[in-house]
């Protein structure tokens, strides 16, 4: 049951690199970037924030011990210039959707490997929220645009929700597996009902 869990996260991690790495080709394409251009979103998307949360909790960046996800990034980014080249326009909202597919993925693998390497759940949930972001907000400085999580979206807060969702079904004596359940499905139910329905956060001003 545990390798059939482990085999499980691990092809969700590559699924959710695969997705990030697609938003930061689409926002490339967006941009019209050559293929330099759009390796490097795709890759700082795919994974930054993953590379940022080991380092905290001091592991070595899963990408250099597994160079699958490099290729991972690679092959989406190819198909992903091959897909821009359609005459067919993008509907606005599928670099959203990729982007809250991802980041659902991102958020309960991150706060999985932190609570794997001893750390509280308020600390899990940090480092789920870093997972989820941080390669978004690097995509988005390198693109030049305001990062999702430092607008008044519905971003972060969906990202903790997630977080909480996650170590919280675990405190309650849930598996593995329904506690990702509950988290992704949390997570996404909240930032796709935020894309639709336009909610965001008040905002602070002096």
């Amino acid at each position: 049951m545990n390798n059939l869990i482990e085999h499980l996260i691990y092809g969700l991690d590559l699924f959710g690199t695969a997705i990030f790495a697609l938003s930061g080709v689409l926002m490339a394409g967006r941009l019209r970037m050559d293929a330099i251009g759009v390796i490097v979103l795709a890759a700082v998307t795919a994974i930054g924030g993953g590379t940022i949360r080991d380092l905290l909790i001091g592991a070595r960046p899963f990408w250099i011990q597994n160079t699958t996800y490099l290729w991972v990034i690679l092959g989406t980014a190819g198909l992903g210039m091959l897909l821009t080249r359609l005459p067919k326009r993008l509907p606005w909202y599928t670099l959203p959707l990729a982007d809250a597919l991802g980041l659902a993925l991102f958020v309960v693998i991150g706060a999985q490997k932190a609570l794997s390497f001893g750390t509280s759940n308020m600390v899990a949930v940090v480092m789920g929220v870093i997972t989820g972001v941080a390669g978004g907000m690097i995509r988005d400085m390198l693109a030049r645009e305001v990062p999702l999580v430092l607008q008044k979206e519905i971003y972060a807060t969906a990202c903790i929700v997630g977080g909480i969702l996650y170590t919280g079904s675990l405190e309650l004596g849930l598996g593995a597996l329904p506690a990702m359940l509950i988290s992704m499905v949390g997570l996404l139910a909240l930032r796709i009902t935020a894309i639709f329905r336009h909610l965001s956060l008040p905002t602070f001003s002096l």
